[in-house]
C-alpha cells in the first residue's frame, strides 16, 4: 500500500511536466530537474547521526563494556541512494503587478523521529511561492531558514552540509526581501516542522511569537572578470514554551514559562574566476532546531507546589570556512569547521528530567567543542560527477570524576575533556538531469 501511494505521488508530480512538454506554446507550468545521487561511505567508529548514518553529526562518546573495551569503537559502512532529488520550478501568470514563481522539491530521505522511521520515504523539502516586483520579493512557504544562506553555504558532498557548524533547517515562513541596488534587506517570520526545538514544533507554536529574523546582504558581480563578492549579517530572536501545564499529585496547573534566545550570523563569499572562498560565523542561544549544538536547561524550580520551573538557554558559537578551486571539469576543495558549547546564561539545576516532559532538551550537552576538516575532489563529465571526500571529525567529550559526574561548571561549560574522533571516507556519484 505504501509503495502504491508513493507511485501515485510521483505520477502526479510528473504529469504537469509531461503536459507542458506536449504544448511548447504554453507559457506557464512546471519544469522538472534534479539529480540521482548514490553515496558509499565508511566510518571508523560509531557516530551520532540522522537517517541510517547518512547525516553525520559527530562521533559517539566512549561506552565501555565489562572488560573496559569501547563498545563504540566499531567501524561501519553503508550504501544509500535516498538523497536522490526532484525539483519542480513553477512559473505562473503575473498577479498583483508581480512576477509569480514557485518551487516544489522532494527527495527520498524520509523522516525519522522517536515515533517512527520512514525508510526511503518521499518527503517534502521546499514548497514556496514567490511574488517579485521591481525591487521587492515576497516568499510564502517552506524554504531554508534565513540563517542558511543559499548564496553562501557549505558545498561539501556529505549530506550534513557542514552541520553542526553550518545552520541547517527548512521552515514554513513568510519572507520579504527589499532590493536597493547591490544591497538586500531581508525580514522573515518562521515556524517549525521537520527541524524543531526540543519537544517538537508545539514548543514554538505555544509561544507568543514565530521565529523572527532580520538580515542584510551586499553583493556585487562582474561578468567580465568573473569576480563576485557577497557579505552580510543577520540577527534573530526565538522564544519557545516547552510546557503548557505542570502536574503535582492529582492536580494540573497552567504554566506560561518560556525560554528566549537570540542568534546572530555574519558571512562572506569571494569568487575570483576559478577560486572561491566562503566563511560563516554564528553565535546563538537554543540552536537545537538548526541542527547545531545547544538547547536549554531548567534554571530553577520556581514553585514546588505546582512543579513550575524557569529555563535558561545554552549558548553556542560556530565557524566554518571553505576554499574551492573549480575548472568546470575538476573541483578541489577544503572545508573546515569548529563549534563550541559556551554554557548557559545562568546556573543549571536540571538538564533532562520530569519537569520538561522530555528526555532531550540539549544537543551535545556533554561536549566542549567539535572540529572538522574535510577535503574533496570532484570530476565532472557531462551531467555526471564522481566525488571523493573525507571527513575527520573530533568531539571533545567531558571527562567524568570517580563518581561518574561530568567535569563541568554550574552553567554547563565543560572543564576537562577527552577527544573522540571519526574518519568518514565517502564516494559519491551524482547524475543531474
Amino acid at each position: 500500500m505504501k509503495n502504491l501511494l508513493q507511485f501515485i505521488i510521483l505520477t502526479l508530480f510528473f504529469i504537469p511536466a509531461m503536459l507542458c512538454g506536449q504544448d511548447e506554446a504554453k507559457e506557464f507550468g512546471i519544469k522538472i530537474n534534479g539529480f540521482i545521487k548514490n553515496d558509499f561511505f565508511y566510518d571508523s567508529r560509531q557516530n551520532v547521526t540522522i537517517r541510517e548514518g547518512h547525516f553525520l553529526l559527530y562521533p559517539a562518546n566512549e561506552s565501555f563494556d565489562a572488560n573496559n573495551k569501547d563498545l563504540n569503537a566499531v567501524g561501519n559502512f553503508n550504501f544509500l541512494s535516498i538523497q536522490t532529488r526532484l525539483t519542480g520550478s513553477v512559473t505562473a501568470p503575473d498577479a498583483f503587478g508581480a512576477k509569480v514563481s514557485g518551487i516544489v522539491e522532494a527527495d527520498f530521505f524520509g523522516n525519522e523521529n522517536t515515533n517512527f522511521t520512514d525508510n526511503n520515504g518521499f518527503r517534502l523539502r521546499h514548497a514556496a511561492a514567490k511574488l517579485n516586483w521591481t525591487s521587492t520579493e515576497l516568499l510564502f512557504g517552506q524554504f531554508w531558514h534565513p540563517m542558511f544562506i543559499p548564496a553562501c553555504f557549505s558545498e561539501v558532498i556529505s549530506f550534513n552540509t557542514g552541520a553542526p557548524m553550518q545552520p541547517f533547517s527548512r521552515n514554513p515562513q513568510i519572507r520579504i526581501t527589499q532590493k536597493l541596488n547591490s544591497l538586500r534587506l531581508i525580514g522573515a517570520a518562521a515556524a517549525q516542522r521537520d527541524f524543531t526545538s526540543p519537544g517538537g514544533s508545539t514548543a514554538l507554536r505555544n509561544s507568543p511569537l514565530p521565529d523572527l529574523h532580520a538580515q542584510f546582504q551586499y553583493e556585487t558581480k562582474n561578468q567580465e572578470t568573473q569576480r563576485e563578492f557577497l557579505g552580510g549579517a543577520g540577527i534573530g530572536y526565538k522564544a519557545i514554551q516547552p510546557l503548557t501545564q505542570t502536574e503535582k499529585g492529582a492536580g494540573k496547573f497552567k504554566t506560561e514559562e518560556t525560554v528566549g534566545g537570540i542568534s546572530a550570523t555574519a558571512f562572506m563569499k569571494i569568487k575570483l574566476s576559478d577560486y572561491t572562498f566562503k566563511f560563516q560565523g554564528v553565535y546563538g542561544q537554543n540552536l537545537f532546531d538548526l541542527t547545531m549544538l545547544g538547547g536549554y536547561g531548567v534554571k530553577t524550580v520556581s514553585d514546588t507546589l505546582k512543579n513550575s520551573v524557569t529555563y535558561t538557554p545554552f549558548n553556542t558559537i560556530s565557524l566554518w570556512t571553505e576554499g574551492i578551486w573549480n575548472t568546470g571539469r575538476w573541483q578541489i576543495a577544503l572545508w573546515t569547521g569548529y563549534t563550541k558549547n559556551l554554557g548557559a546564561d545562568d546556573s543549571v539545576a536540571y538538564y533532562s528530567n520530569k519537569y520538561m516532559g522530555t528526555d532531550v532538551t540539549l544537543r551535545g550537552g556533554d561536549i566542549k567543542n567539535i572540529w572538522r576538516i574535510s577535503p574533496r575532489v570532484v570530476v565532472t563529465a557531462g551531467k555526471i560527477s564522481l566525488a571523493i571526500e573525507t571527513e575527520y571529525t573530533t568531539a571533545a567529550y567531558a571527562r567524568k570524576d570517580a563518581y561518574g559526574k561530568l567535569y563541568r561548571n554550574s552553567k554547563g561549560e565543560i572543564t576537562s575533556s577527552k577527544n573522540i574522533s571519526n574518519l568518514r571516507a565517502l564516494f559519491s556519484t551524482i547524475l543531474r538531469f
